[in-house]
Formats: C-alpha cells, sequence, structure tokens
C-alpha cells in the first residue's frame, strides 16, 4: 500500500471487504459472541416493556443528543424532551438539528423493514438530518482537519463518479458478505462509509444512524433503541484514532474490537436502563393508585413514560381522558409530587422528574416515593 498522505484525496481507498486474516481473528470472534449475547439480553428486556413506545420515544433521543455531540452541536436532554412534540421554530439550532437525528432514525428503521439499506437511503437520512435536499459531494476540497490546531487529519476521495462507485461497494459487501458475522459488518462498513465521506456535512451521525439500522435489518434489534454513541462520545479519541489507522495502515483488528467493545458495553448499560424504566413504572403506577384511587389507570401512568414532558393533549391523544379532565388528572399528579408544572412560552408543560432524572443521569438507579414500596423493596428489608 502506498504511504498514506492526510493532504492528499484517499482515491487509494480500497474495496471491501478487507483480508478475513485482518477481520475474523480468534480475539475479535470470541469478542463477538460477547457483543451478540448482551444484545440478546437487551432485545429481551426491551420486550418486557408493556407499550414499546415508552422506549423508543426515550432511548432514540439520548442517541441523537450523544450523536449530535460528537460533532459539536451541544443540546441538552431536557430540551429534546420539552421539544419533541412541539413546532421546531421554538427550539434552539442545536436541539432542531439533534431532533432531525431523531427523526432520520426513526423514518430509516421503518424503511428498513420494507427494503434493503442502500446508497439512496443513506441521502435520504443525511437529507433529513440537515434538512437540505443533498445529493453524494460533486465538488473537492473537503478535509478533515484537527479541531484544536487546524492540522489536516485526512483527505477523503473526489470525484462523484467515483464516490458513488465505492458507496455501491460499500453497500453490496452489507448484503452480500453474510458469511462474515453481522456485527463484524457493521464495524467494517462504518469505517467504510465514513472513509469514503459522500457528503458536504452530516457524515458521522448518518454513519452512526445507519449502524443502528443495520442491526435493526440483521434482527439483532426490534427497534432502534442502541445507544451507541454514548460509547464514541466517552472514547472519543479512540474512535478517531481507531479510524485513522485503519486509513494510514490496514490495522482492522483494534478497530473492530472497539466497536465490538461499544456494542457489548452500550447493550448491558442500556438493558439496565430499561429494567430501571420498568422498576420505576411500576412503582408509580402503585404510588398513584393509592394516593389517587379516583383517577388511576395504567394508561395513565403509560402516558407518563411516553412523554416525560407531559401535555394535557397527550392524554387526550392517548384516550386517556377529555381535555377538561385531562388538566385536572395532571394538577393531581403535581399535587402528589409525580409531575412538576412548568411553563414554556404559552404552553403548559407537565414534567416528570423521576424518569427525566432516570433518563439522563448515567447511574440507572431512582429514589422511591414515599410510603409506597414495590416488591422487590420489600424482600430487600425482609432480608
Amino acid at each position: 500500500m502506498p504511504d498514506f498522505d492526510p493532504n492528499i484525496p484517499f482515491n487509494a481507498l480500497r474495496p471491501l471487504p478487507p483480508p478475513g486474516e485482518q477481520i475474523e481473528s480468534t480475539e475479535i470472534l470470541k469478542k463477538c459472541i460477547k457483543a451478540r449475547v448482551a444484545l440478546a439480553e437487551l432485545k429481551q428486556a426491551a420486550e418486557l416493556i408493556p407499550n414499546a413506545a415508552v422506549l423508543v420515544n426515550a432511548l432514540p433521543l439520548l442517541e441523537a443528543r450523544a450523536s449530535s455531540e460528537i460533532e459539536n452541536i451541544v443540546t441538552t436532554t431536557d430540551k429534546l424532551f420539552e421539544f419533541v412534540d412541539m413546532a421546531e421554530g421554538k427550539a434552539d439550532a442545536a436541539t432542531k438539528e439533534a431532533l432531525r437525528y431523531r427523526t432520520a432514525l426513526f423514518e430509516g428503521a421503518k424503511m428498513v423493514q420494507r427494503q434493503l439499506l442502500s446508497v439512496d437511503m443513506a441521502i435520504h437520512i443525511c437529507s433529513t438530518i440537515k434538512d437540505l435536499e443533498l445529493d453524494i459531494r460533486a465538488d473537492s476540497g473537503t478535509r478533515l482537519s484537527n479541531r484544536n490546531t487546524g492540522e489536516v487529519i485526512y483527505t477523503p476521495p473526489v470525484g462523484q463518479k467515483l464516490l458513488l462507485e465505492k458507496l455501491q461497494n460499500w453497500s453490496d459487501f452489507m448484503h452480500e458478505e453474510t458469511d462474515i458475522d453481522p456485527l463484524i459488518r457493521m464495524a467494517i462498513q462504518h469505517y467504510q462509509f465514513e472513509a469514503i465521506h459522500p457528503f458536504t456535512d452530516g457524515n458521522g451521525r448518518t454513519g452512526r444512524i445507519i449502524n443502528i439500522l443495520f442491526l435493526v435489518q440483521q434482527g439483532l434489534l426490534t427497534s432502534p433503541i442502541l445507544y451507541l454513541s454514548r460509547h464514541i462520545i466517552r472514547n472519543k479519541g479512540e474512535y478517531y484514532r481507531y479510524l485513522n489507522e485503519v486509513t494510514s495502515r490496514q490495522a482492522w483488528g483494534p478497530w473492530i474490537l472497539y466497536m465490538l467493545n461499544g456494542v457489548e458495553e452500550t447493550c448491558i448499560w442500556t438493558t439496565d436502563k430499561i429494567k430501571a424504566i420498568r422498576e420505576l413504572m411500576q412503582h408509580t403506577s402503585q404510588f398513584v393508585h393509592k394516593k389517587l384511587p379516583k383517577i388511576y389507570s395504567w394508561e395513565l401512568v403509560e402516558a407518563l413514560f411516553k412523554q416525560p414532558y407531559c401535555r394535557i393533549n397527550n392524554l387526550v391523544t392517548a384516550e386517556v381522558a377529555k381535555r377538561q379532565t385531562a388538566s385536572v388528572y395532571l394538577k393531581q399528579l403535581c399535587d402528589i409530587g409525580v409531575l412538576k408544572e412548568y411553563k414554556s412560552g404559552r404552553e403548559t408543560l407537565f414534567v416528570h422528574p423521576k424518569y427525566i432524572e432516570l433518563l439522563t443521569g448515567e447511574e440507572n438507579v431512582w429514589v422511591y416515593y414515599a410510603g409506597v414500596e414495590t416488591e422487590a423493596a420489600a424482600e430487600a428489608t425482609s432480608c
């Protein structure tokens, strides 16, 4: 392989697949098994939540925030939950862009149920994120630089025809090399997509969405709830270093292991998060039933977990209550400390603090409502 020069367009990017000995070492295959087990446990945990919308409304927002932060587009999870059901015009620019990431993830998840991941799908995803009609890069001049020093670290291939050829090879690899484990294929295709760098902007976020969609398409996830960007943002230096080492010296092994570690660790953390959400739902249900038996229903409690920033209309849409009654219910839930009333402009929101704290916290723990114990807490007390 010729010497790599970060200032010269990397038209020499090799087609996939890489040599087998580089991508299927004993260490990689062992790690692959662990990651597959963790994915299976995550999938099983998600299926135990009574309503899938609880997770689908929450976890992709965490992914959207983290993936956007990797690109220095910084918003907060609170803002995302606040504006997710509101007109985009009320949110700041970073929040809007992160919300579009979530939209792209959702739309992509629907698309992969009907068709294979493709170049056109990647274009649609990136266009949704950027809120622009995009096409494959046609002009030269795109360079990736170190944000701190300004030093050029990579110049992607140039020429639209060449990019389309490389993207077709990328797409074919995902769907034709079925003798390679899907998790290894995910890691390899992610590098290749980032190295091709087909768009003027939005490549990293598009590539991270494609990672999740590929796992959904392969049946390893039933919905896009893997919060993989958490691992990347916590290990951002290694992410870029291992990508660069594949480019500069075809060091596939460390890159694949990095991604497999990310899948395993993220699955374990997300599984714990889901278990904590399920327990908090059960505990909240018991508390509301005890304090407000006349208005209690499981559907009411469930609505508070579908929308941590709840609006009167959320209860109406869920057919929990008519508008005036829904307003009374939400205020009564504030009276017992489950919700807090919050003004956003002219709109009144009802925030679910315990759930927000659980979703945004690194530790997957929550605090009991006073006077109500879950069965687990009762058992712990009696031991």
